[in-house]
């Protein structure tokens, strides 16, 4: 179980855009990987409601299950582990594992028996040191959409700050506002619903 809070900046870029960045940083295809992040929240959206995101990453020999809070501090990020017969249960029968996420998801008032699985999104990913931080270099696929993110994960909110839009700058790329990736899938997901509402 770890509980840290996360410094990071976030950029949508077009593809173009991305193309640009991976070029600059030399990376190529092999430095990718991939992983598959599955969300959940309540037919009502309450985890959304309260600026909290759950969500189960799917990695090569573990399954990491994980709360996002926003705070003023920050987004806070409560991690755990669990095996593959813990996702089956939450996926399938929105049974949630006994630990620092359930009691935390409770404590916020959220009917943990009600969650339910609403999406999941693939991301390519790669990762690159950068002048005392991590670029991270996202392509991703989620229902019938997909983006390019370019992400600066920090320990010091004001130098990152500086740094990125330095990046972006040099790179004469756009700064925006960029939503989260769980904000996107909502997003996409609340649009499907809507249009099959209207049929």
């Amino acid at each position: 179980m770890s509980e840290e809070i996360e410094k990071e900046f976030k950029n949508l870029v077009t593809k173009e855009e991305f193309n640009l960045l991976l070029h600059t940083f030399h990376i190529s295809n092999r430095d990718f990987f991939t992983q598959k992040n599955h969300y959940f929240d309540t037919y009502s959206f309450l985890l959304k409601e309260k600026a909290a995101a759950l969500r189960i990453r799917e990695l090569p020999n573990f399954y990491e299950l994980t709360l996002k809070r926003k705070t003023i501090e920050g987004v806070i990020e409560t991690n755990q582990i669990i095996n593959q017969k813990e996702a089956d249960l939450l996926f399938h029968d929105a049974i949630l594992p006994a630990g620092e996420i359930k009691e935390a998801l409770i404590k916020l008032g959220i009917p943990v028996q009600n969650l339910t699985y609403f999406g999941s999104l693939t991301t390519h990913r790669a990762e690159h040191e950068y002048k005392g931080g991590l670029l991270v270099f996202d392509h991703s696929h989620y229902l019938d959409k997909e983006d390019y993110e370019l992400e600066y994960e920090v320990k010091d909110w004001e130098l990152g700050k500086t740094i990125f839009t330095n990046l972006l700058t040099r790179l004469n790329i756009k700064p925006q506002s960029t939503d989260t990736k769980v904000g996107r899938l909502y997003r996409a997901k609340l649009e499907i619903m809507k249009q099959s509402d209207k049929e």
